[in-house]
């Protein structure tokens, strides 16, 4: 597939957000390796979110976009965090499905396919698909995870390892009706849970960052999260069956 031949004419089937905040020099190859990842697939997009950045991702983004007619950039007057970057891209979605990762470069976008199957293969009862990270990169930063996950995890039983990889796919209208707070999508898995979905792994590498640095740490990890993380059990705590309605019409007596 060329720069500008795009994904084929009509509506995307899917759409793949990319939350980004100062990630200039990373841009132009993940581009190419999301268009590399879904050549040849249906129709898609790209939904690059600029949360604020304060370096060259929006001229960056413009410049890219111009021969990429599949490309769209979306923007934040000032930063406002992951889970609202992601909010942001899913809303503006064109696609039913929707596929994310990270705009950093470690997130390998030759995944989405494999997400995106695993998610039609299960039919409706399926709600997410979930990436888990094999041989993450640096001790220090597998120690932050182990903790951040095995805390979450002990909390909220929600059978993931890994919540933390920006690769997952989902339905659009699931992710728009999960409730919305900060940190939403390190919590995700939990949630579409807590709806009566179910919730399916594939195995994800993790790459090197190649240019700037992480814009989390260990305290965004577990420290800040922990009101989040009572926040989640609260809400799973609190959810009710959802009954099922049907009209009894007159005529049908």
């Amino acid at each position: 597939m060329s720069k500008s031949e795009g994904s084929g004419t009509g509506r995307p089937a899917v759409s793949v957000v990319v939350p980004v905040h100062n990630e200039a020099e990373n841009l132009p190859v993940l581009v190419d390796e999301i268009a590399t990842a879904l050549a040849g697939r249906e129709p898609f997009e790209a939904v690059f979110v600029n949360d604020g950045s304060t370096d060259g991702t929006e001229a960056v983004l413009a410049r890219l976009a111009a021969s990429r007619p599949w490309l769209r950039q979306m923007k934040h007057a000032q930063s406002c965090g992951q889970s609202a970057a992601i909010r942001t891209g899913v809303q503006a979605a064109q696609g039913e499905i929707v596929a994310t990762l990270d705009g950093d470069g470690q997130n390998d976008p030759a995944f989405i396919p494999k997400l995106v199957d695993a998610l039609q293969a299960g039919g409706a009862r399926i709600g997410l698909t979930q990436g888990q990270r094999q041989r993450r990169r640096g001790a220090f930063k597998q120690f932050q995870s182990r903790i951040a996950n095995g805390v979450r995890s002990a909390i909220l039983r929600d059978g993931t390892r890994d919540t933390g990889c920006g690769l997952k796919a989902f339905r659009r209208e699931t992710y728009l009706a999960l409730p919305y707070f900060d940190a939403l999508h390190r919590f995700t898995p939990a949630l579409v849970r807590r709806e009566g979905l179910d919730v399916v792994y594939v195995d994800v590498l993790d790459r090197p960052r190649q240019h700037g640095k992480s814009h989390y740490g260990m305290w965004s990890r577990l420290w800040i999260g922990i009101v989040d993380l009572a926040g989640v059990f609260w809400l799973i705590r609190r959810r009710r069956r959802v009954p099922e309605v049907t009209e009894v019409r007159a005529d049908a007596r």
